[in-house]
């Protein structure tokens, strides 16, 4: 898992993140720990898991509110008749008006104004606990969130470092391959020298040629190579484009680190990777709980006042008409009101059996939860002991590495030397130029994988600081 996260490397950049868009065919200076700090700052991925957190605050502040109880406020003019009639009836989705009347003998076609003025309180006041799990679930996912955020950042900062000694290894090749190039294009004048003066064959001259063509294709792919670590380390800083270099700090990875192989005391499950999968559990787990709370009725407060205004007035007697007053303010003006108080509860009986399921459902995902955790767990183990392996060994060819330039210079100069007085052959000469060109890429590429080593140490181990804390 975490060679996904470190060894395929990503990046940051520093500058400020207002001139990202102006520093195309730039080039750009920045140390290893501007590069860190800016592309946690600025890469998207991150900026969005930041709102993912505030998001999760802001619906834990909505489920705490969720427990206030409803207070509802209403008020309505209408204009209409009053017609009564006898008969069963139900309001199905409101389907229905709530005009009240005397059944008369006839359809009356008089109208007049009416008001209803209601002030409406409900609360849930008891319900097994379930406004309290509620909130303790979005508890859990604000955790949850955050932890994923700290395992975002963190993994960034491995990719961003990474990338950063990707763009400084791509660069020290290019210098290998320049260096080559000069020595292949000194030595072919030499040649044709001796060639033209009749000291050695002519096929030495075409030898010579085709040993220059080969190292500018060497070192044209080694240019290409370097703009695709520059272009990768601009995509993980934000940059629209890339610049048109980097300028990073080299004098590092020209020495091995001051702590190359630190001791870990990180706990189990302190990793910033384990504690977002760990989280993911404890919010599953809270969720279970929760939902076996709907299984359980629920006891309400109920709480109503309501005014009442009428453009009609009482009968004269049962079957005669109504008085109609069609004054507008004679019409909404509350003549009556009523109020009730009382306790209601709730119980859908069906719940029980399909809340049972909800639940059982919901701590199978819990186990798979835990089943990840300790996929995770166990690689990163491993990685942990494959961490102290990469670093030995890199730290062996580190101290090999200078004595195999210094003796494959020395054979090159040797043999240039030998060959220019006519004591070797072209063969003996681009033996020994090859050996010195795998030799300072050696060398180059040596300190660069006991850095790349250190922080994939870091990776597996979760702590940052054992890498970072070496510059």
């Amino acid at each position: 898992m975490f060679s996904r996260i470190s060894i395929s490397v990503y990046v940051f950049a520093a500058c400020m993140a207002s001139a990202i868009p102006a520093l195309a065919q730039q080039t750009v200076a920045l140390s290893m720990k501007e590069a860190v700090d800016l592309g946690v700052k600025n890469y998207p991925a991150i900026l969005a898991k930041k709102n993912q957190v505030n998001s999760s605050k802001a619906s834990l502040q909505a489920a705490r509110n969720e427990y206030l109880p409803d207070v509802t406020f209403s008020a309505q003019n209408a204009y209409g008749t009053i017609n009564g009639q006898n008969g069963p009836l139900v309001g199905y989705r409101g389907l229905a008006v709530s005009s009240s009347g005397p059944a008369l003998p006839n359809q009356s076609w008089d109208a007049a104004f009416g008001a209803l003025y209601l002030t409406n309180v409900n609360w849930d006041f008891f319900a097994f606990g379930r406004a309290k799990e509620r909130i303790k679930v979005q508890k859990q996912t604000v955790g949850r969130d955050e932890a994923d955020l700290g395992q975002q950042e963190f993994q960034h900062k491995i990719r961003v470092a990474s990338a950063y000694l990707g763009v400084l290894a791509a660069q020290r090749l290019v210098k290998v391959q320049q260096d080559n190039l000069n020595r292949t294009m000194e030595i072919r004048r030499v040649i044709r020298a001796r060639v033209t003066n009749g000291l050695n064959p002519g096929v030495d001259s075409s030898l010579a040629l085709s040993e220059v063509s080969n190292a500018r294709i060497q070192l044209t792919n080694a240019q290409q190579n370097e703009k695709e670590q520059v272009n990768q380390l601009s995509q993980y800083l934000g940059y629209d484009t890339p610049p048109a270099d980097f300028v990073l700090d080299s004098t590092f990875v020209i020495r091995n680190p001051t702590n190359p192989n630190p001791s870990t005391t990180l706990a189990q499950g302190d990793h910033p990777y384990l504690r977002f999968y760990k989280d993911r559990i404890q919010v599953s787990d809270e969720q279970a709980r929760y939902q076996k709370t709907f299984a359980l009725p629920t006891f309400s407060l109920i709480g109503v006042f309501q005014g009442r205004g009428s453009g009609f007035g009482l009968p004269p007697a049962i079957n005669r008409p109504v008085a109609v007053n069609s004054s507008y303010i004679d019409g909404i003006n509350p003549t009556r009101a009523n109020y009730l108080v009382g306790v209601a509860t709730s119980w859908n009986f069906a719940s029980l059996f399909r809340t049972k399921q909800q639940v059982r459902a919901q701590k199978f995902i819990s186990a798979q939860y835990q089943n990840e955790y300790d996929l995770v767990d166990q690689q990163l183990r491993n990685q942990q002991a494959l961490a102290d392996s990469r670093i030995t060994n890199a730290l062996k060819n580190s101290q090999e590495a200078p004595i195999q330039i210094k003796t494959a210079n020395e054979a090159y100069i040797q043999k240039v030397t030998l060959y220019k007085n006519g004591l070797a052959t072209i063969t003996d000469f681009q033996q020994a130029l090859y050996t010195l060109y795998r030799a300072e890429t050696n060398n180059y590429i040596a300190y660069n994988n006991v850095w790349q080593a250190l922080l994939f140490k870091a990776a597996s181990t979760g702590d940052f600081d054992l890498f970072i804390n070496n510059f």
